[in-house]
């Protein structure tokens, strides 16, 4: 990274506006998600917290609530950190590849949760990986950068690993250590993680390359 590299950026206005349409409709499908997670809940005799509570173990629904914070404050105007963008783009790029890959073809949501679903893991995935292109000035990430942003993702698999053992619910069928075993699991979680490691070294070599050009 050149030393002249920002590593918090301010954004124009061209930017603040594509984060506020991004982050807007971030927090309508977070709201919608919740919207529908609670009357579902509600209706099998929980509460509102259960609803949230269930929704916590999501790493989608974690992931865009990440995305839609950060994305806020870039529209309100303030700077914020290149490595905290790269990451959010990352996180949420992996919940789109993942989803397509693995879990689309597990169920077939219709009316408003296809709506809630398409949102969550097609139209803001898409959005901010588009919204990293054009307006995030390149160059700010540096090759650590990726190694920090694990912790999120091992973080969640430690949280879900220990809900799914003392609830006996797991949010993603390749995390669920009853039905696979733990050393499936932890294989799982391995490749996880090369993936999160792999494809974020691919976005600081990107912000580098582009970032050396225009400079």
């Amino acid at each position: 990274m050149s030393e002249t590299a920002p590593r918090y950026h301010a954004f124009g206005p061209a930017g603040r506006i594509a984060a506020a349409v991004i982050a807007l409709a971030g927090w309508s499908a977070l709201a919608l998600q919740a919207a529908l997670t609670i009357g579902l809940v509600r209706r099998g005799g929980g509460s509102v917290l259960d609803g949230l509570v269930l929704l916590a173990g999501y790493f989608t629904i974690l992931t865009n609530l990440v995305v839609a914070t950060t994305l806020t404050a870039v529209a309100a105007g303030r700077a914020v950190g290149a490595s905290l963008i790269g990451a959010a783009t990352l996180f949420i790029a992996i919940v789109g590849i993942v989803y397509s890959l693995v879990l689309r073809a597990l169920w077939s949501p219709e009316g408003w949760q296809k709506l809630a679903d398409a949102g969550l893991h097609d139209v803001v995935p898409l959005l901010v990986v588009a919204f990293w292109f054009v307006f995030v000035p390149k160059g700010g990430l540096a090759w650590r950068d990726p190694v920090t942003w694990l912790a999120f993702p091992l973080a969640y698999f430690v949280y879900a690993l220990l809900r799914g053992a003392t609830t006996g619910w797991w949010a993603y069928p390749f995390l669920n250590a009853d039905a696979l075993g733990y050393a499936a699991v932890l294989r799982n979680a391995v490749i996880l993680t090369a993936t999160f490691l792999g494809l974020g070294l691919v976005l600081v070599a990107l912000d580098r390359t582009i970032g050396g050009r225009a400079r």
